[in-house]
């Protein structure tokens, strides 16, 4: 019997399952489909300038429960801040959080909280993460947007998350194949 199915067995809190990961917004202008007479390019104010900073996100695709933090980097001391303010979040659940293979995701220095188990997907699948349509939905509005500052990216990014419903993040990350599958859970 594995170790994770005693821990759930023997747990009398409620489980609630997460998509977690991590995305970069930048001010280098993300460049989108436009649309044009045929044979001419779209034209647009774009930019090259690299800076940025990581929205660490999760969601609950059953409810579209959702918890965010930016950082300006991903390292594991990053991660591990996320982890501890998550757990104090749902304090009172036992959360399963599907995570990449990211090396911060498994660093020998992160102390992964009692009430959160992690589990990895296969690796170069990022398709099998549903949070990966939400990053698409939340560029979706940044395409051929050109930010003069950091803070102002942040701002509108901001203004985003504060617009999403939990409606519409389940509508996003509800992948059928993972909702039958979670539906066994109220019956174990």
């Amino acid at each position: 019997m594995s170790q994770y199915y005693r821990q759930v067995r023997q747990d009398e809190r409620p489980i609630r399952y997460f998509a977690q990961d991590e995305s970069r917004f930048g001010l280098h202008t993300l460049i989108g489909r436009l649309i044009t007479a045929v044979g001419v390019k779209p034209i647009g104010a774009w930019q090259w300038i690299f800076k940025a900073f990581w929205l660490y996100g999760a969601v609950e695709p059953t409810t579209g429960e959702s918890f965010f933090l930016q950082f300006s980097h991903v390292d594991t001391a990053c991660y591990q801040w996320f982890l501890d303010e998550f757990s104090k979040a749902y304090p009172d659940s036992l959360n399963i959080l599907q995570v990449d293979n990211g090396r911060f995701h498994k660093g020998k220095d992160l102390i992964v909280p009692e009430n959160i188990i992690l589990v990895f997907q296969p690796p170069y699948c990022p398709e099998l993460n549903p949070i990966e349509r939400l990053w698409e939905h939340l560029k979706a509005d940044l395409k051929w947007a050109a930010f003069k500052t950091l803070d102002q990216l942040q701002s509108r990014v901001d203004q985003l998350l504060a617009q999403l419903t939990p409606q519409v993040i389940a509508s996003l990350t509800g992948y059928p194949f993972i909702l039958n599958a979670l539906s066994v859970i109220d019956t174990i």
